[in-house]
């Protein structure tokens, strides 16, 4: 199976490359830092198998995702995030992708979600099971935005710059961008003006 690593954090890719090279059925094929460099290496080369991250600079791992079912559909997809937030766990997953683990889960269910995906099955870490299953019981509790996002909703409404958002709220300016991302794919906004006309309609802020 030719695997693809897609990971802006070098110590990361080095542990899961370590990881999967005990594996003989494996072969990591090639790894890249952004979706981008990706897309590049599978628009020419076959890939059984992607893990990604969805945190990345420039594209997201959602976007990739997207990508990539389109030039390559037989590539089968394991999502490697530490999101779990309900509404971006859900929007992934009607993406099709085969596996969706949490990076802070162990390496066992890296491993076994690999296996599964081998033999055509969908694999949800524990994690996100109950997160899925959590949010079928208590619908009324998935909201929107996460708490965070709120936060720097209302910093964005208040013309704060990213720099200025990650310094009041102790988090760095890439994680702001990728809260940003989030709120104007949730809230599907494209401009400024749009979203916060949509968060005053909505309550939002």
């Amino acid at each position: 199976m030719k695997v693809f690593l897609v990971d802006d954090h070098a110590i990361l890719l080095d542990g899961i490359k370590s990881l999967l090279e005990r594996d003989d059925s494996l072969q990591i094929t090639g790894e890249a830092n952004t979706a981008e460099k990706a897309l590049e290496f599978i628009k020419q080369n076959a890939v059984d198998l992607l893990i990604t991250d969805f945190n990345l600079p420039g594209l997201d791992g959602l976007a990739l995702v997207r990508l990539v079912k389109k030039i390559s559909p037989e590539t089968k997809i394991i999502m490697l995030s530490m999101h779990d937030e309900v509404h971006l766990v859900k929007e992934i997953l009607k993406e099709g992708i085969h596996a969706y683990i949490l990076k802070n889960d162990s390496h066992k269910e890296l491993l076994s979600a690999i296996s599964a995906v081998k033999v055509g099955k969908i694999y949800l870490s524990n994690d996100i099971n109950k997160i899925i299953i959590n949010s079928l019981q208590f619908p009324d509790e998935e909201k929107m935005l996460t708490d965070r996002e709120r936060e720097i909703l209302k910093l964005i409404a208040q013309e704060c710059s990213n720099k200025e958002i990650a310094e009041q709220l102790f988090i760095s300016e890439r994680t702001v961008e990728t809260h940003r991302k989030n709120i104007f794919r949730k809230t599907k906004t494209n401009s400024l003006v749009g979203l916060i006309k949509f968060a005053y309609a909505n309550n939002l802020i």
